[in-house]
């Protein structure tokens, strides 16, 4: 909740105890009783067991409020009782507090809530010290944790700020510089630690079609011109509050009469709108930006050079939007409110100009040309719209009227005011006497249809296209009543027929100009892999969305750990799909490492000496599997893993010096896993499992007698327990009967708790479970170091993949149909998008392949630039080399539908920069000039071809061109 409130909340945020940094533990010693439990002077370590105590009860204000509270840092150690630090809570208490308090705060989700803005460097400590987040040093070591300090806020306030009204400084990112936490979190905390500033916010919702919850970081800021005196003051609201509260506000701070006040929509330090005192829209619907300028003019107060005025282009009005559901005509007037019908009426900028039509291509006075304000972070929607609006028959139709294809009614649409604001928007951009444009308005109807995209984030600019595409279509579809049309399967009909009936169902339903221009058509074929059954299907698309080849494999390595006489681990390196399953990795290390058929393995994910997560599900995403990660694989015999046995982990552990708090204690080496039967054990028992495991690591003494027998080639861990009843093979009890008759075959063995970090005795009758691991803990003293070589089981675990920095990389380089030929290889749906087989009557992980069938005018080409997983962010800079003219895609394309699959290529969305961040731009082909411009949000400037094919292309936009065989074929027609 903490790092996601922020964002939209319309699902859960998943539990803490998946996060591995939370199963972090050292087990320790108890300090004296005079000591203070969290004595930061003596640098204790505290840690929070293998996972988090259950959470059963909000924990009652009784138990967990206090009046005292001690400062850690700043204590003295003078006698026994000053030596008592009474804090209100342990840690795994604050850490079960927050916890409840966060869920609670999930569960009651409401607009107006009340979140606090905490550092995320302070709040980090805190997460630290109660055992959510642990980091280790480089030899893999955790860190050393203390009790921080009060809350300390300072580091993320503008220091010009008033203090009793802090302001955060801008840019700030969620999870990085800041985190949010719900009003009772912050209390407990404050309870807790002290210290602050407060930083207040309120949970907004925000949404057309469906309402999401988010917390207005940052409150629109507005800077006030008094027209009487020119002073300048800053007020500030929430984007939801109205253009009323506005007036109320700003009256109150300026000592004004409501009725005699007028306050204008200053942007650019032009009056564009005078803004409605009763007006009961928000702020954010009245198209104010963060930032922007508003003016107070009291009984015409304004100097007369502020009047507004079109200066010969009334273009250079940006209008509010009506308050009824109507839209802009020549009936609007100057506050906003139309008196006429939405369409009844078009006026066109370019009748009585050079233009000659309502097309601005082809025009003898440049157009075009025109640049996009960034509004605060919006270069990835500029960069869209640039491209949108150099695309020929987009731009075309929208300068004409289309008021007739508006569909109001469409559930799925925004009653056509996406597609007016856009098409006002495009006039804007192609009409004479303009340099620069300030989307606002399109911003606000885009930020109102799509919460994602208010704000002032950065977003990636395909999921704006594709939102802004789709969002015209349906508010340009002329088909007002949907007719119900069930799908059919091919069922051995030929292709042609097929495909036809599917494109005639789809135009059925779906009729408009983005349809007519922007979407083809592309085979899907699945083939089950159990019973073969083939289905074929034909759906539209509206761009192609292509993998970079160079994305299509990763290098893992794995641990192979045997229990023979030879080394214990083998790392073993492998290539696997990026996008595929354990069962891919289970395949590629067991043909590595030579597994025999009667063998398997058991994949571990080991961090800090334990086992944090088996991984058992063959289906599993490689994609969780980050490239920090230490991969265990424990080679058995598959008999000792049937019905009946119960995994057992053996950690090792050992007790250090004395110190100030007491004897330290610490865990090592790696865990070893053996199966016994699920039945009652003694301890004889389980000292025969773990001499058999630590066997292969017994020290070889002078007598012959002595000397262990490693057992038999590629001896296993599991061989260590006998699979009936869990006792050493014959070999390996010879050795025990001698350590026995010793009198030191036996371990000191201890049973851990699976939510706590405390160490129970093991009583005898143990029964392991068979559903969960049981964890047994073995206490390494003087007398098993000198007996077993212990520095071959404490090694380093390799990485997953650590690049070599010596290596220096190399420019790769790609070509578009690379990209394209991956686009359609065959290949496994993942574990997530099973199939239905309508055969088999269940769900497989069938094999798909697309084929392009038909093409569309306009040819939209995604370069998957950006790679996400559970764990890891990636940008691809790889240059991927494609074609800017005669892109020739006839052999791709399975229909022979005579049309040309010949294009050029006209506008490309660029991204600089890596992720979270970044730049946009475009580049754009002036069709009339037959010239590139780079569009770099409010500059334009004229650019070479040559520097249009870049590392940065992210989106490419290609034009159908008419080929020579199929311009004879027109003719001969």
């Amino acid at each position: 909740m903490a790092l996601g409130i922020g964002r939209c909340l319309l699902e859960k945020r998943k539990g803490h105890s998946n996060n591995k940094r939370d199963r972090e533990s050292d087990h320790k010693s108890s300090p004296s009783p005079y000591l203070c439990r969290f004595l930061s002077n003596a640098r204790k370590k505290c840690f929070s067991g293998f996972g988090f105590p259950s959470i059963s009860r909000i924990f009652s204000s009784s138990s967990s409020s206090s009046d005292s509270t001690c400062d850690s840092n700043k204590m003295t150690i003078s006698d026994s009782e000053s030596m008592v630090c009474d804090f209100p809570c342990t840690l795994e208490e604050e850490r079960r507090i927050v916890t409840e308090l966060m869920s609670e705060a999930e569960d009651q989700l409401k607009e107006g809530n009340l979140y606090f803005v905490i550092s995320n460097r302070w709040y980090t400590s805190w997460k630290r010290f109660v055992g959510q987040l642990t980091e280790e040093t480089s030899s893999g070591e955790a860190l050393e944790v203390t009790r921080p300090g009060p809350i300390d806020n300072h580091g993320i306030i503008d220091s010009e700020s008033d203090a009793s009204d802090p302001q955060l400084l801008k840019n700030l990112e969620e999870a990085v510089d800041y985190v949010l936490v719900p009003e009772q979190v912050w209390n407990k905390l404050v309870e807790w630690y002290k210290g602050g500033p407060p930083i207040e916010r309120k949970l907004i919702s925000q949404g057309f079609h469906s309402k999401s919850y988010s917390v207005e970081v940052y409150p629109l800021c507005l800077k006030l011109r008094d027209g009487r005196d020119g002073s300048s003051s800053i007020i500030r609201l929430s984007k939801q509050a109205s253009v009323g509260q506005l007036y109320e506000t700003v009256c109150a701070a300026r000592g004004v009469s409501k009725e005699k006040a007028r306050i204008w929509d200053y942007f650019g330090e032009k009056k564009s709108v005078l803004l409605d005192p009763s007006s009961e829209k928000t702020l954010e619907e009245s198209c104010l930006q963060i930032d922007q300028d508003i003016l107070l003019d009291v009984d015409g107060s304004a100097s007369s050079q502020d009047d507004m005025s079109s200066a010969g282009n009334e273009l250079a009005l940006v209008l509010v939007e009506p308050t009824t559901n109507t839209m802009l005509s020549e009936g609007t007037v100057s506050n906003g409110h139309s008196n006429g019908s939405m369409f009844s009426l078009w006026k066109n900028p370019f009748k009585d100009d050079a233009c000659g039509s309502s097309s601005g291509f082809g025009s003898r006075e440049k157009r075009g040309l025109v640049g996009l304000q960034n509004l605060g972070n919006t270069c990835f929607m500029n960069s869209t719209l640039q491209c949108l609006a150099h695309t020929p028959p987009i731009v075309d139709y929208f300068l004409k009227d289309y008021s007739g294809d508006i569909n109001e009614d469409n559930l799925l649409g925004m009653k056509g005011e996406l597609a007016f604001e856009f098409g006002e928007l495009l006039r804007k951009l192609w009409s004479s006497g303009q340099s620069t444009v300030a989307p606002r308005s399109f911003k606000t109807k885009l930020g109102r249809f799509a919460p994602q995209f208010s704000g002032y984030n950065q977003h990636d600019s395909q999921e704006m296209l594709s939102f802004l595409l789709d969002g015209l279509h349906e508010d340009l579809n002329k088909v007002k009543q949907k007719p119900y049309i069930e799908s059919k399967d091919s069922d051995g009909r030929p292709d042609d027929e097929v495909a036809e009936e599917m494109w005639k169902y789809h135009k059925a339903r779906n009729d408009s100009v983005i349809v007519d221009v922007c979407q083809g058509q592309y085979k899907s074929t699945l083939v089950c892999p159990d019973c073969g059954k083939i289905s074929i299907t034909f759906d539209p698309f509206m761009y192609l969305t292509l993998p970079l080849p160079t994305s299509r494999t990763r290098s893992i390595t794995v641990s192979v750990l045997y229990g023979d006489s030879s080394p214990l681990l083998t790392p073993y390196t492998v290539t696997v799909p990026k996008d595929g399953s354990l069962r891919d990795l289970t395949s590629a290390v067991g043909a590595a490492c030579g597994l025999k058929e009667d063998e398997s393995l058991l994949f571990a994910d080991v961090f800090a000496h334990k086992v944090f997560k088996y991984l058992d599900n063959p289906l599993e995403p490689l994609s969780d599997i980050k490239d920090n990660d230490r991969i265990v694989a424990y080679r058995f015999n598959q008999m000792h893993r049937g019905p009946g046995k119960a995994r057992l982990e053996i950690l090792h552990w050992e007790q250090k010096k004395f110190s100030i708090i007491g004897r330290e204690t610490k865990y090592f080496g790696i865990p070893l896993v053996a199966y016994a039967n699920a039945e009652p054990l003694s301890g004889s028992d389980i000292d025969s499992i773990i001499s058999g495991l630590l066997s292969p690591l017994r020290r070889t003494h002078s007598s012959s007698s002595s000397t262990v027998d490693a057992g038999e080639e590629n001896g296993h861990i599991e061989d260590a327990a006998d699979e009936t009843n869990g006792s050493l093979s014959s070999k390996n009890s010879e050795v025990e009967e001698d350590n026995a008759a010793a009198g030191d075959g036996s371990f000191n063995v201890f049973l851990a708790e699976t939510y706590s970090s405390s160490l129970k005795p093991l009583e005898p009758g143990f029964v392991a479970n068979p559903r969960s691991t049981t964890k047994v803990v073995v206490e390494w003293t003087k007398k098993e170091h000198e007996k077993y070589d212990s520095s071959s089981l404490d090694v380093d675990l390799p990485e997953v993949y650590r690049p070599s920095i010596s290596v220096k990389k190399t420019k790769k380089e790609v070509s578009l149909f690379s990209c394209l030929e991956a686009f359609i290889a065959e290949e496994p749906l993942g574990p997530e998008d099973m199939w239905y087989c309508p055969a088999c009557k269940e769900h497989r992980q069938a094999k798909k392949k697309l084929d392009l069938w038909k093409l569309p005018e306009i040819l939209v080409v995604h370069l998957k630039r950006f790679t996400y997983s559970r764990f890891l962010k990636n940008k691809i800079d790889t240059l991927v080399d494609f074609p800017i003219h005669d892109l020739d895609l006839s052999k791709y394309v399975m229909s022979k539908d005579g049309q040309s699959c010949l294009y050029e290529l006209y506008a490309v969305s660029n991204h600089y920069g890596g992720l979270g961040g970044g730049h946009y731009t475009a580049c754009a082909k002036l069709m009339d000039e037959d010239k590139w411009y780079d569009f770099d949000d409010s500059r334009v400037s004229q650019v070479d071809e040559s520097e249009i094919k870049a590392s940065a292309a992210y989106v490419l936009f290609y034009r159908r061109v008419k080929s020579e065989s199929t311009s004879s074929n027109m003719e001969e027609d």
